[in-house]
Order: C-alpha cells, then sequence, then structure tokens
C-alpha cells in the first residue's frame, strides 16, 4: 500500500492508521459502557419494580388478614368493608406483577398464589357470613382454624417463595450485568493492544522506509555539491565584472533623479496655488448657496404670514356674523322684555314680580346690544389691520423674489469661477502627476541599479560561501549516512 509513496505520504498513512485505531478504540469503549449501563439500569428497574411489586403483594395479604381478625371479633361494617377493599388492591397487585414477571417460574407462583387465593376468599367470605349468624367467638375461631388457616397458611408461604424468587432474579440480573461489563473491558483492552501494535509496526515500517530515503537522498546530495561547487568559482569571477560596470550606471543616474526632483517640486507648488484658488472659490459659491437657502426659507415664512392673515380676516368676518345675530337675539330680547312689561302691568299686584323681571331682561338686552357694537367696531380694525399686513407682506415677498434672482445671477458667476479655477488646477495636477512619475520611474531605476551593483556584490560574496558551504555539505551527507545507519560511506 505504500510503494512508490512520498515519505510524508507514508506518515500521514501511518499516522492515519493509528488515529483511526484510536478512535476504534475510545468508541468501542463509549459503545460498552453505554451497553453496560443500560442493561444495568434495565435490569435493576425492572428486577426493582418486581420486588416491590412482591413485597407489597404480601404487605396487602396481611393487612387483609388483619382486617379480617378483626372483623372476627366485633362483627362491624367497617372492618369488612376494609377486608373486601384489601382484597381487590391484593388482586390488583397480582394481576400488575403476572403482566411485569417474565421468569417461568415465578409466573407459576403467582398462578398458585392466585388459586389459593380464590380458595382464601371463598372460605373467609363463608366464616363472615358465618360471624353474622352468631356470637360465640369461640365456635368461630374453631371454624376458621379448620377451615381458613389451613389455605392462609400456604397462601403466606407461596408469597414468602415468590419473593425469594423476586430477590435470586435480582441477583442473576446484577450477575448478567457484573459479565457484561468484564465483557465490555476485555474488548476495550483488545483493542488497545491492537492500537499499540499497529502503532509500533507503523512506526518499524516509516523508520526503514526513511533510512532508505535519505540514504538515496543523501547519494544525490553529493554528486550535487560537487557541481555546485565547480558553478560557484565561474559566478565569483562574473560578479566582479558586474558590479564595476553597475557602479558607474548608479553615479549617471544619481545625477539624473536631481534634475527631476527640482522640476516635480516647482509644479507641486503652481498645483498648490491652484488648489487654493479652487477653494476659495468654492467657498464663495457655498455661502451663496447658503445665502439662497435663507431667501428660501424667509419666503416660506412670507407665505405662511399671509395665509394666516387671510385665515385671520374669514376668522373675523365669521365673528361678525356670529355678532350680527347676537344683536338681532339682543333686539328681539328686548320687544319680548318691553311686551311682557306690558302684560305684567294688566296683570295688577300678581305680575308685579314679574315686571321687574322683564325689565332687568330688557336692561340685559341693551347692555348686550352695546356689547356687540363695540365688538362690530373692533372686527372692523381687526380686518383692516389684517389688509394692511397682508398688502405689506406681498410687498416684502415681491422684494424677496427679486433678491433671489439676483443671487442667482451671483451663484451662476461663482459657479462659472469654479469651473475655470478647476480646469486650471487639473491641467496643473496632470503636469504634476508626470513629473511625480518621471520622478518615481527614475527613482525606481536608480534604486534598481543600486540593488543591481549591491547584488552583484552579494553574488560575489555568495559564491564564495556557497563554494564552501558545498565542501561542508559534502561532508555532513556522510555524516547523515553513518547516522541513519544505511551503511553506506
Amino acid at each position: 500500500m505504500m510503494a512508490g509513496r512520498t515519505y510524508g505520504g507514508k506518515l500521514a498513512i501511518g499516522v492515519g492508521i493509528t488515529v483511526f485505531l484510536t478512535l476504534l478504540t475510545i468508541v468501542t469503549s463509549v459503545i460498552g459502557l453505554a451497553f453496560v449501563v443500560r442493561s444495568k439500569d434495565a435490569a435493576i428497574t425492572s428486577a426493582t419494580e418486581d420486588l416491590t411489586g412482591a413485597e407489597n403483594l404480601s404487605r396487602t395479604m396481611e393487612m387483609r388478614i388483619a382486617d379480617y381478625r378483626a372483623f372476627l371479633l366485633d362483627k362491624s361494617t367497617e372492618n369488612a368493608q376494609l377486608t373486601e377493599n384489601n382484597h381487590q388492591a391484593f388482586r390488583r397487585l397480582l394481576d400488575d406483577l403476572t403482566g411485569n414477571v417474565t421468569d417461568p417460574d415465578s409466573k407459576t407462583k403467582l398462578e398458585q398464589i392466585a388459586a389459593l387465593d380464590d380458595q382464601h376468599a371463598a372460605a373467609t367470605a363463608e366464616m363472615m357470613t358465618a360471624r353474622r349468624q352468631t356470637d360465640d367467638i369461640g365456635a368461630i375461631t374453631r371454624l376458621n382454624d379448620a377451615k381458613v388457616v389451613p389455605i392462609r397458611r400456604p397462601l403466606q408461604q407461596a408469597l414468602a417463595d415468590l419473593i425469594d424468587l423476586v430477590r435470586a432474579d435480582v441477583a442473576e440480573a446484577r450477575q448478567a450485568s457484573s459479565t457484561r461489563a468484564t465483557q465490555a473491558i476485555g474488548l476495550v483492552i483488545g483493542f488497545g493492544v491492537l492500537t499499540t501494535i499497529s502503532a509500533v509496526l507503523v512506526a518499524l515500517r516509516l523508520s526503514r522506509d526513511l533510512k532508505r530515503e535519505v540514504g538515496a537522498a543523501v547519494g544525490h546530495i553529493q554528486s550535487s555539491s560537487a557541481q555546485l561547487e565547480a558553478a560557484a568559482a565561474q559566478q565569483v569571477n562574473g560578479g566582479r565584472d558586474q558590479a564595476s560596470a553597475m557602479s558607474e550606471i548608479t553615479t549617471t543616474i544619481s545625477e539624473l533623479l536631481i534634475t527631476s526632483r527640482q522640476i516635480a517640486d516647482t509644479a507641486q507648488r503652481v498645483s498648490k496655488i491652484a488648489e487654493e484658488t479652487e477653494a476659495a472659490a468654492r467657498a464663495g459659491d457655498a455661502t451663496i448657496d447658503q445665502t439662497r437657502a435663507s431667501i428660501g426659507t424667509i419666503r416660506s415664512q412670507v407665505d405662511q404670514i399671509v395665509q394666516h392673515m387671510l385665515a385671520l380676516g374669514e376668522k373675523s368676518q365669521q365673528i361678525g356674523l356670529v355678532v350680527d345675530l347676537v344683536s338681532e337675539l339682543a333686539e328681539q330680547t328686548n320687544i319680548l322684555a318691553i311686551n311682557a312689561t306690558i302684560e305684567a302691568s294688566g296683570a295688577g299686584e300678581w305680575g308685579r314680580r314679574f315686571a321687574v323681571v322683564a325689565e332687568e331682561i330688557r336692561k340685559l338686552a341693551d347692555r348686550t346690544a352695546a356689547s356687540a357694537k363695540e365688538i362690530r367696531t373692533l372686527i372692523e380694525d381687526v380686518r383692516g389691520a389684517v389688509n394692511t399686513t397682508v398688502m405689506a407682506t406681498e410687498i416684502g415677498a415681491k422684494a424677496v423674489d427679486a433678491g433671489a434672482r439676483k443671487f442667482d445671477d451671483a451663484t451662476n458667476s461663482f459657479r462659472e469661477i469654479v469651473q475655470l479655477v478647476s480646469t486650471t488646477n487639473d491641467a496643473t495636477r496632470e503636469i504634476e502627476l508626470s513629473t511625480k512619475q518621471q520622478t518615481t520611474a527614475v527613482e525606481q531605476v536608480n534604486v534598481a541599479a543600486s540593488d543591481t551593483a549591491r547584488v552583484s556584490r552579494e553574488t560575489e560574496a555568495s559564491a564564495v560561501q556557497t563554494k564552501q558551504t558545498a565542501a561542508h555539505l559534502s561532508t555532513l551527507s556522510s555524516d547523515l549516512l553513518e547516522m541513519v545507519g544505511t551503511g553506506r560511506h
């Protein structure tokens, strides 16, 4: 499987096998433990339920016998009912336990208990009937000893045997769980030993392949080191000639770089002046825009004032209509008050009080009419003031519109200035950019020339060092062969 693979691939396969076996061991351990725990829980739960049911069955029988004996003593209806209730509970427990138990011996014992319980129930029913018919305790006791006791004792013994069988089942289940746990532990140990053996085999195989591949690689290194030593000697001579030529090129490029930098500085100053001019023009344009916005706000506020004044005029007109209605009501009230006074004077003594009230109503109507006239006068004044305000506002709105048109003309002039300055600035930036690109190109050429000169010197030094390293590498390859233990020299 590992033939034709690199050492890294073989190492990956070996590690993968070891990891797989380790994971298999872990998974097996987890599954085994889960199986053991589940089996143990099932066995303990089942055995506990069966044992509890058997013990409850025995306790219910004892309570039933106790209530039956109490009935034989006092012949009370309560004890008879308790005896019957315990018998019903006993039968329910017996049926539940019969459905849960799986052991054949326990099922047989439960069938025996059911048969004995039927006999015992019939005998106790007969005794309870006889007890209701007589008060002779001695005769009842002798009859009970003759009929009930011979059945009760086997029934109690059968219940005790059932409890023993269930306890034996619990012990057997516990032993089975322990056996499964032992088997799981053995399986885990087996996988652990298999994993260890596999890891050792993989390590031995990788060690053997390492020795073989390193031996072959060292042979190639020895042959290559000889060739490298010869090539390094040639690089030493070529590097010296190249370093001399590059030194002359570097001097010429340095002079050209100084001239390019001077041109770039001059173009940058011109570009900066153009940018400042453009910024000032744009600031003026922004100020004009802000002023136009303020004028627009004023125009909007003037329009709102006109609308409010017109609404106020409409409201004052509505109030005038209401005042006219009040005046009319006051006149009618005054006429009604005069008529009431005339009628009251004709009524004699009985209409005198009514005449006083009518007089007060007439005075109130007079005051209301006078107030309505004053309100009408005030409304006329307000209406005149509103009309005056509307006219003044219209004049102000026209002045605002004229100012806005003038600001538009000024804005157009500033925008033309900004456009011209922007065009000038773009041209200056193009000049500056071209000069900078030229300077950058010269600097790059200078750096490249310097690097080439430096590399030439370094190449010469590296060639000398490479020659020494090649000789040292040949010595190290021999030492590596001895360390790996391939037996080659």
